[in-house]
């Protein structure tokens, strides 16, 4: 018997200090930084781009954490679990999301590596290019998957970048089996198309073993996935999965893909491109909090679009304006 939902969308990911500065596209080729991916670094690493990147913003991130954000914005209830240190920038984190409303009550570590930090170098095009120190996310575990929030919430999120840490994948599928267990459902973001060529025939079991019933992707992420260059032939092979699959195509909107149907959306327009560090992040936010409050799939796409596009309009991965209010003044639900 399903239980009483406390929440809307439980996040489970990497808990991050986003490390934010504009930069220069030499600069990326200087210091040999693979534009728009992810890459992983040690401590000393980060360190020296810490020193060489110049003037930064400091603000709470982490994919799963700002999903979350996204949807506490959008006025749902929402909960995260991600592991920082016991150190300055792990009680900025905590901090920042429960200013979101978001319930944090994951135990930080008080010894090990420091909190997570991702040096995100923003590009004039507003492209993102992270380089992220894992820190005290890799001890991120089974035994810090709250039982109870699992079971309480509508729609369990994961993030493609726990499969990284060992420990962090089995708290993955540990939330996951305790989910369905309690007859919710249980979404994962693939998070990066680097991320996807790591960890390819894994994230493809998951889908075939239906651990996961909700997919969200981009166009690079989803080629990726199924290794085509070709966009309509992953959608075709997305279908063929089983599972709901949500797609976002950047300036060409979003749409949704089912054994059954697709749902298109154009893209929410914006006055300026500043940051797309979120942007996925947030359209995953609207788009849950749609689906946990029972609305169509076109509405729950618009909403995704919304809060993507109110993120991309300025530096950082969380909204600086209330969603709901910019739900409600568009016609949407809020």
């Amino acid at each position: 018997m399903m239980t009483e939902t406390r929440y809307d969308v439980l996040g489970l990911g990497n808990a991050i200090v986003d490390v934010i500065a504009r930069t220069e596209d030499d600069f990326l080729a200087k210091h040999k930084l693979n534009k728009g991916a992810m890459t992983l670094i040690e401590e000393a690493r980060a360190e020296a781009l810490f020193q060489s990147m110049g003037p930064a913003e400091i603000i709470s991130g982490g994919c799963a954490a700002n999903t979350a954000s996204g949807v506490a914005s959008l006025g749902g209830r929402a909960a995260f679990i991600g592991k920082v240190r016991q150190d300055t920038l792990g009680e900025l984190f905590a901090q920042n999301i429960r200013a979101f409303g978001v319930d944090f009550e994951t135990l930080p570590a008080t010894s090990g590596p420091a909190t997570a930090r991702s040096f995100i170098m923003v590009t004039p095009d507003g492209e993102r290019t992270m380089n992220t120190y894992l820190g005290a996310c890799q001890g991120l575990g089974p035994d810090d998957v709250a039982e109870r929030a699992v079971t309480m919430s509508a729609f369990i999120y994961l993030e493609g970048y726990l499969w990284d840490p060992p420990l962090a994948k089995e708290a993955f599928r540990k939330a996951a089996e305790i989910a369905h267990g309690a007859g919710r459902k249980v979404a994962l973001t693939l998070s990066d198309a680097f991320c996807v060529d790591r960890y390819r025939d894994e994230f493809m079991e998951l889908l075939r073993s239906r651990v996961v019933d909700i997919l969200f992707a981009n166009e690079h992420e989803l080629k990726s996935l199924f290794t085509t260059e070709d966009f309509e032939t992953a959608v075709a092979a997305l279908r063929d999965m089983g599972a709901l699959g949500v797609v976002t195509r950047g300036a060409n909107g979003a749409m949704t893909v089912t054994r059954e149907d697709t749902v298109a959306v154009p893209a929410f327009p914006i006055e300026r491109l500043v940051d797309t560090t979120g942007a996925g992040d947030l359209f995953a936010g609207g788009f849950l909090f749609g689906l946990a409050r029972g609305f169509p799939e076109k509405e729950c796409l618009r909403l995704g679009t919304l809060a993507a596009a109110e993120v991309i309009q300025h530096i950082g991965a969380r909204p600086q304006r209330s969603l709901k209010e910019l739900a409600e003044q568009e016609g949407l639900a809020g």
